[in-house]
């Protein structure tokens, strides 16, 4: 092969010109790539939660059957209402030697209170004593009578009337919904029944010329009462267990009318996870003995009081109860 031949045969090399167009196609190539597999991951993970959610909300039972409610606006925070900070004035008492103390007593200087685990607790020049381990409705009582809901067979709330003498019981109210704070009046001619789940407070007559008719008290409240006791004014206070807030937005009153939401709620969670989500926004209110609002403590944040459930007075202070928190908070009301 002569040297024309070979020259002939030989393939010239060409040098690759890169330019900018071909590293953005072979960038956009590897973009593409990583772009379906993420597609494809995300999917394949959401089917795989998606399908199960599905299959637990149609085949678990739901622990409660509620019911739509429909409630007015609630009442503007202004006036008696308007917000404050002077629950974070409380101070709080046995921190962590005690769950829970939802309701509270006294008798001279000893207090005594019911705990969420289910003891009656007498508190004495500082320490804590455990009388019993039990579980009861919320009550109220006369010198005689004692006047207490209860839930019947039929899981409706009732308010009963037992006689200590005679050991008779009565049955006052029926159709409460979910009845929880009872208090009998100063002058024992009536009782007041909260009605927590309709923000509400119901009156039933129990002497004088009205004994056996009952009335409306206060509605559309604030916040969904809970226990109610007796103030030193000739009046009332009503501790919130979660507030009503206007203006703003009420995640409770939004989910009253909506019970479809609340059945997949408490199909998936359970009532402990479900009181995290409630905002920790703490609220009593002094009614007066027409039920009219006085004034009001509050704590936006939850920050000092939080979860209350009772406002027990006692020598000039606010004893304040929670069906949650592991202390008792006590309120100066000279400070206030």
């Amino acid at each position: 092969m002569n040297e024309a031949e070979g020259l002939r045969q030989r393939r010239p090399l060409r040098p690759q010109v890169v330019t900018e167009d071909n590293t953005a196609q072979e960038t956009k190539s590897g973009s593409t790539y990583s772009n379906k597999v993420f597609r494809v991951t995300f999917m394949t993970l959401a089917v795989s939660l998606i399908i199960p959610l599905f299959g637990a909300i149609i085949l678990l039972d739901c622990p409660i059957d509620p019911q739509p409610i429909s409630f007015k606006e609630p009442p503007v925070l202004t006036g008696p209402l308007e917000p404050n900070f002077k629950l974070r004035q409380a101070e709080r008492l046995f921190e962590n030697q005690l769950v829970g103390p939802e309701s509270i007593a006294n008798i001279g200087e000893i207090l005594f209170t019911g705990t969420a685990d289910g003891k009656i607790l007498k508190i004495e020049n500082g320490e804590i004593h455990t009388l019993a381990r039990l579980g009861h409705g919320p009550c109220s009582k006369s010198k005689q009578l004692i006047y207490c809901c209860y839930c019947d067979d039929n899981y409706t709330l009732i308010l009963l009337e037992y006689d200590t003498v005679t050991k008779e019981v009565k049955v006052l109210m029926g159709g409460l919904r979910f009845a929880n704070g009872v208090q009998l009046s100063p002058s024992e001619d009536f009782v007041l029944v909260a009605e927590t789940t309709m923000a509400r407070i119901r009156r039933y007559y129990v002497s004088g010329l009205m004994k056996g008719g009952e009335d409306m008290f206060v509605e559309n409240m604030p916040g969904f009462p809970d226990n109610i006791r007796l103030s030193s004014s000739g009046g009332y206070w009503v501790a919130m267990s979660a507030i009503r807030a206007n203006p703003g937005f009420s995640m409770m009153d939004f989910l009253s009318e909506k019970p479809w939401i609340k059945r997949i709620i408490f199909k998936l969670l359970n009532q402990e996870t479900v009181i995290k989500f409630v905002p920790k926004y703490s609220l009593v209110v002094e009614l007066s003995d027409t039920g009219s609002y006085r004034r009001s403590f509050h704590d936006p944040n939850g920050m000092v009081a939080t979860y209350i459930s009772e406002a027990h007075e006692h020598n000039g202070h606010l004893y304040l109860g929670s069906f949650r928190s592991p202390f008792i908070c006590r309120l100066n009301l000279e400070d206030v």
